[in-house]
């Protein structure tokens, strides 16, 4: 998601645009991993333009866990793992979204999946189907066998965002995209992922993220260490937004660290 088209970055050549990024944000989904896995010397250029402690949370390949459902997946995903081992300590958590359609009766399947996973990385876990969040006894078999692996759950916040209907194309678009699913907000590791939907109206984005700008001071005090992602249907101020929600954190969190000092992009010029 460095490479969008409404970021300045986009100009640079493609082997510049991550390290620009990166000076915007210290953390980024790998959404393109889950439609095939990267080459290794791909993945080797994404590590030459990050620091160590730049965070990728990485997306496991559709094979993975719409395909296969988690079940027979030895192969693709040791190739996956092999495909991401340049990254090293970069890669913060590999993030299993699993579809719509995984419901509870699934859930030993996700539970012997994650028995078979390497401990040398930790785990997220994003679901969709409406039971998780609606019945309490499906949540606490979800929680109960992310626990046992100490994998998280990653919430994707979306209730800002459905709150009122659809005023641009980009959100028209996303209204039938997006998952419609309630708000869930409890950690259960010192490291949770949370993904957040806003608007394309910024104001309407800022006064959606206050709980979760709540949630992070209160986090960051009990010495966790969230990662916050900040998605509008355009996109298109997704940086500017995201460091703005850590300016909000880090005004109640002094001792936290700012954010790098963003890479200037040169115009271009015809000479």
């Amino acid at each position: 998601m460095w490479s969008h088209r409404s970021w300045s970055g986009h100009r640079l050549p493609p082997t510049e645009r991550l390290r620009h990024y990166a000076s915007w944000c210290d953390a980024v989904e790998g959404n393109t991993t889950f439609y095939a896995t990267p080459a290794r010397d791909t993945v080797a250029s994404w590590a030459a333009q990050t620091d160590p402690d730049f965070r990728f949370v990485l997306k496991l390949p559709k094979v993975i866990t719409h395909e296969r459902r988690l079940t027979d997946v030895g192969e693709p995903l040791r190739a996956f793992l092999d495909a991401i081992e340049p990254l090293g300590p970069r890669v913060h958590a590999l993030w299993i979204q699993l579809p719509g359609s995984f419901a509870p009766a699934d859930v030993p399947a996700l539970g012997r999946f994650l028995e078979q996973l390497p401990r040398s990385h930790r785990y997220a876990v994003e679901v969709r189907h409406q039971a998780f969040f609606t019945d309490e006894r499906a949540a606490r078999l979800l929680g109960a066998t992310l626990a046992a692996a100490s994998a998280e759950w990653i919430p994707f916040d979306t209730t800002a965002f459905f709150a009122s209907p659809p005023t641009s194309d980009a959100e028209r678009d996303a209204w039938t995209k997006k998952p419609r699913v309630p708000l869930r907000s409890r950690a259960l590791t010192d490291r949770p992922i949370v993904r957040y939907l806003g608007r394309d109206d910024s104001t309407r984005t800022v006064e959606g993220w206050q709980r979760w700008v709540d949630l992070t001071v209160t986090w960051l005090r009990e010495g966790r260490s969230p990662t916050m992602f900040i998605h509008t249907p355009d996109n298109a101020d997704a940086p500017a937004l995201a460091r703005r929600f850590h300016d909000e954190v880090r005004a109640r969190v002094p001792a936290l660290d700012p954010l790098p000092e963003p890479i200037p992009v040169e115009p271009l010029t015809l000479f």
